[in-house]
């Protein structure tokens, strides 16, 4: 009897092993980072079972070998055959890089705006969005261009706001993403009609053209306001106030003002400073860095209104929400760190420290095991790619790298 149950024990063991899937095993993660003052991509490798990471190959980018091009934003395409690198410096505009992946050739280019930065490809048109961040360029409008990438021509581009950053779309491929850093908006465009759909103030307490102030932040309070008003009988007197308000402003020659005081009211020192959005994979909210108030906040879609705010460590700039949607990843730029969100409380419930100063992207493996950092360093120092377990919130290895690694993406993960 006692034989009978340690021969079934076994048995079951051994069908355990063979039939659990391969995830369940070390696997081989490969995530490109760019080293912008280096010119060079690499490409890390991860072994997971040891928890090594090392530098599996470099490759050099750019096309003036005697200047610094500064690669900048970097993506997969959606088979996983092909990575993009947008190519920011150029006499005046930037570029964007075709390679293979596996071989790493050049495959092909094409011109785009002024510091062309991040991107991402549409599952619904296929097309490729990237936004021209204009970074050395005057303070006005720019753009998002849209790419083919299998012929690697730009289709058209699309008139956004100032300094454009964080190209993100949603996971069915119908809208994109990014935010105005200047103006303190979040845009989105229509992929299909290549347009943009709608913009929303993130300020606290935006005003609108007509002078009223935006309830998205405190609608609970102005309903209320507004039943207390009709319970009291003052509803009326309350409503000419406001349409006193919207008189007054109504008035003015906003053409005038643009003229008279140098596009000052384009011009008002951003208060949020916004500088990446990436939609939830399955639920309406997309979610952005306020990487000049210290803040992730959380826009309702459906709604299109803020629904949350996230106090974050100093000064995000790059996150990325889990495949599973479940926590949120944040680069604390200001304080070489990284911020890890459960998005279901809106609660950090850790901090990473990085390696070195000025932490930059962020990119989450397929199975949300591990997160990958880039890390900048400041002056002459290396870059890094600090990894981070996302079990146990704790960094387990650290790749250094060319000057500047900046832009970052995960390309795949294998069984060995």
């Amino acid at each position: 009897m006692k034989n009978h149950k340690l021969f079934s024990f076994l048995l079951s063991a051994i069908l355990f092993f063979l039939l659990v899937p391969s995830t369940t095993f070390s696997q081989d993660y490969y995530v490109y980072v760019a080293a912008e003052s280096e010119d060079e991509v690499h490409l890390i490798h991860l072994d997971g079972k040891t928890n090594k990471a090392k530098i599996a190959k470099t490759i050099q980018v750019g096309r003036y070998p005697t200047e610094t091009d500064g690669p900048h934003g970097i993506n997969i395409s959606l088979d996983g055959e092909y990575w993009f690198l947008s190519i920011a410096h150029g006499n005046p505009y930037g570029m964007l890089a075709k390679y293979k992946t596996g071989t790493d050739e050049l495959v092909a280019t094409t011109d785009l705006g002024m510091f062309p930065a991040s991107m991402e490809i549409s599952k619904s048109t296929g097309l490729l969005y990237v936004v021209n961040f204009n970074l050395h360029g005057d303070m006005v409008p720019s753009t998002v261009s849209v790419v083919d990438p299998d012929y690697m021509e730009v289709i058209t581009d699309i008139k956004t706001g100032i300094m454009p950053h964080g190209s993100r779309i949603t996971d069915d491929g119908t809208k994109q993403y990014h935010v105005s850093m200047m103006t303190d908006e979040l845009y989105e465009i229509n992929t299909a009609g290549l347009n943009v759909n709608r913009t929303l103030s993130l300020k606290k307490n935006a005003m609108k053209m007509d002078g009223m102030k935006d309830h998205s932040d405190d609608s609970e309070e102005h309903k209320e306001n507004h039943e207390k008003h009709m319970k009291d009988g003052t509803h009326e007197e309350h409503s000419k106030k406001e349409n006193e308000m919207k008189e007054d402003h109504s008035g003015h020659d906003m053409d005038g003002m643009k003229k008279n005081d140098g596009m000052k009211m384009m011009h008002a020192k951003p208060e949020v400073k916004p500088t990446w959005a990436d939609p939830h994979p399955t639920k309406p909210f997309v979610y952005v860095a306020g990487n000049g108030s210290d803040e992730i906040i959380e826009i309702d879609t459906e709604k299109w209104a803020v629904t949350r705010r996230f106090k974050s460590g100093k000064a995000p700039y790059n996150l990325e929400v889990s495949h599973d949607g479940k926590i949120l990843v944040a680069s604390y730029k200001g304080e070489g760190a990284t911020g890890i969100f459960d998005l279901e409380s809106g609660k950090e419930i850790a901090k990473v420290k990085n390696s070195r100063k000025v932490t930059h992207g962020v990119a989450i493996s397929s199975d949300n095991r591990y997160a990958f950092l880039s890390v900048e360093g400041i002056g002459g120092e290396p870059g890094s790619v600090d990894i981070i377990d996302l079990k146990t919130n704790k960094r387990i290895a650290v790749v250094e790298t060319g000057k500047q690694a900046g832009g970052i993406v995960f390309w795949k993960q294998v069984a060995p």
